[in-house]
């Protein structure tokens, strides 16, 4: 999850998280393990956003509170 910017799917980072690409998957397996994912990490975000818990700076997004902004 990004901030949005003018230029395509680009944008400082907010969260992210990492999927594995597992042996056999296909779009349909992998997509589920994204979205799986999407739903962990967006309503992260968006309430660290409310709750004015990001810090923008020079490009870059830091959650104030010093929680980590990946998930594996």
């Amino acid at each position: 999850m990004h901030f949005v910017t003018a230029e395509l799917d680009h944008g400082p980072i907010v969260a992210q998280a990492a999927v594995p690409v597992l042996p056999g998957d296909d779009e349909a397996s992998l997509s589920a393990r994204v979205l799986a994912r999407e739903h962990v990490i967006y309503p992260l975000a968006v309430r660290w956003f409310v709750e004015d818990r990001l810090l923008l700076a020079d490009g870059r997004v830091r959650q104030r509170d010093g929680v980590p902004q990946w998930l594996f």
